[in-house]
């Protein structure tokens, strides 16, 4: 157990913020971890946790990747902390959390819309879920290029 914790110090920390920690954050966490786990620890969270979204776990599961063991939780849990690496997921984290954002050494910002935002009948909504984890994964790539997606570059090549 104290090796363990050696072990989580030793690795950079990631935080993935997005208002909910229901899609975006979470899909991020995901990806993250499958890719790079051994090098960073992974956190997600949200200004109003309210639940993982079933369509990220689906959209997730159809690139071997299962989140499903994942929960949606509050910033306030993760403001004492300090993080190598903060990064918000949406426009509106910045202003509707200033101030609750924790310290980092490293801050990212990107604003993906979030599929449940979006006004569509419910055929499409997985297919907006899986756009979301494409673009989010290949943003995700150019961010952290140690951990880049290697099934997708392999099917550039």
């Amino acid at each position: 157990m104290a090796r363990e914790a050696e072990i989580q110090q030793e690795k950079e920390s990631v935080l993935f913020i997005c208002t909910f920690n229901s899609a975006r954050s979470q899909i991020a966490e995901g990806l993250l971890r499958a890719r790079c786990g051994g090098r960073f620890t992974i956190y997600s969270a949200g200004i109003a946790p309210a639940g993982l979204n079933p369509y990220a776990v689906m959209a997730m599961r159809e690139i071997g990747i299962d989140i499903s063991q994942q929960r949606s939780k509050s910033l306030k849990t993760f403001t004492a902390m300090k993080y190598d690496h903060v990064v918000t997921l949406c426009d509106h984290v910045g202003l509707a959390a200033s101030g609750s954002i924790p310290s980092g050494g490293h801050y990212y910002q990107r604003g993906f819309i979030s599929p449940s935002e979006m006004r569509r009948d419910k055929a499409a909504i997985l297919v907006d879920y899986r756009r979301l984890r494409n673009d989010m994964s290949n943003w995700l790539s150019e961010v952290f290029p140690d951990c880049a997606d290697k099934q997708a570059e392999n099917k550039r090549e």
